[in-house]
C-alpha cells in the first residue's frame, strides 16, 4: 500500500534510500539543505519542500538521514522542524546520533503524541543502493511494527534493540569497531607495502584468516589503488568515534583502543582528509598527505 513519506536529507546515503522508497511505490515529499540535491528525486516524482516541517505535514511517515546531532536538532526540533509539524504515524530517524539526542527527540515527539524511532543503519553506498541496509532500532514496539514496509523497501534486516536510544547505542558500538578495523587495515597495509608484498595476495590471505571481514575486501583494494573516493567519509567516522567516547564516559567505562583510534581519525580529519573515504586513514598513517595550497 502506498504511503506518503517525508524524506529529510538527500546526501550520499539518503538519496538511494529515498529512491528505493519511490521504487516501492511510496509518495515522497523531500527536503535537503542544498536544494539542488532534490532535483533527481523530483524527476522521479517526488515533491520538493522548502523546510523539514513542510515535508512532514500530511505525511504518514518521516525519514531523516542527516549528518550529526546538530543537524538532527535543527531538522527535528528547530523553528521549522519535523516534530512540531508532523501528525502522521512514525518519525524514522536513520541518522547516526548520540543516544542522548535520540532520547531528547523521542521525548519531544511523545509530548505531541507522536512516535519516534532511532533507526541508524549499517552499510555504505553499495548497501544503500542495493536495499541491503541493516536497521538498528530503538523505540516503541508498535511504531517498529508500523514502519516495517519502509524497512523492507530500504534494507534487508531491521532489529528492535529496545527503548529509544538503544538503536543509537548499538550503531556507535558498530562504528567504533568499523573505525578500529579500518585503522588496523591501514597500518597492516603500510607494513605490507613497506615489506614489498603484493596487495592482491595480501588481501586473499588476510581475508581467509581469523580477522577476515568485509572491510578487508572493500578497503584493501582502495588503499592499493589510492582510490579514496568516499563510500563512508572519514570525517563522519571521526564524529562517530567522538560520540562513542562520550557515551563510554557517561557509562564510566574504559575504552583505551577506541581512544587511540579516535586520535588517529581526528588527526587525519584535521590534516584535510575528512571528506575522503575512511580508508584514507592510510594516508595519515604513512604521512602521505595532500599538499596544502
Amino acid at each position: 500500500m502506498s504511503t506518503t513519506i517525508g524524506f529529510i536529507g538527500l546526501g550520499a546515503m539518503g538519496t538511494p534510500m529515498a529512491q528505493n522508497l519511490i521504487s516501492a511505490g511510496h509518495t515522497l515529499k523531500v527536503w535537503n539543505r542544498s536544494t539542488a540535491r532534490c532535483e533527481a528525486l523530483v524527476a522521479q516524482g517526488a515533491q520538493a519542500c522548502d523546510s523539514p516541517a513542510a515535508a512532514a505535514r500530511g505525511a504518514d511517515f518521516v525519514v531523516s538521514m542527516v549528518a550529526d546531532d546538530e543537524a538532527t536538532a535543527q531538522v527535528m526540533l528547530g523553528e521549522h522542524g519535523i516534530v512540531s509539524a508532523f501528525e502522521g504515524r512514525v518519525i524514522l530517524d536513520c541518522s547516526t546520533n548520540s543516544p542522548a539526542m535520540a532520547r531528547q527527540v523521542a521525548q519531544a515527539a511523545a509530548a505531541r503524541g507522536r512516535a519516534y524511532l532511532d533507526a541508524p543503519v549499517s552499510g555504505s553506498l553499495a548497501q544503500a543502493r542495493g536495499r541491503e541496509l541493516v536497521f538498528m532500532v530503538g523505540g516503541p514496539a508498535d511504531a517498529f511494527d508500523a514502519a516495517q514496509p519502509l524497512f523492507t523497501a530500504m534494507g534487508r534486516m531491521a532489529r528492535r534493540m529496545g527503548d529509544n536510544g538503544t538503536g543509537a547505542t548499538i550503531k556507535l558500538i558498530n562504528n567504533m569497531l568499523s573505525g578500529t578495523v579500518n585503522t588496523a587495515i591501514a597500518e597492516a597495509m603500510s607494513i605490507s607495502e613497506a615489506a614489498g608484498l603484493d596487495s592482491d595476495q595480501v588481501m586473499e590471505i588476510l581475508a581467509e584468516g581469523a580477522a577476515g571481514c568485509r572491510l578487508m575486501k572493500t578497503k584493501i583494494p582502495k588503499i592499493a589503488a589510492r582510490d579514496f573516493s568516499p563510500q563512508f567519509q572519514l570525517g563522519l567516522m571521526d564524529k562517530d568515534l567522538r560520540y562513542f567516547l562520550r557515551m563510554a564516559q557517561e557509562l564510566d567505562r574504559q575504552v583505551a583502543v577506541a581512544s587511540a583510534v579516535r586520535s588517529q581519525l581526528q588527526g587525519a580529519r584535521r590534516s584535510g582528509l575528512g571528506e575522503q573515504d575512511v580508508s584514507a586513514i592510510f594516508s595519515y598513517v604513512t604521512q602521505d598527505l595532500p599538499r596544502k595550497a
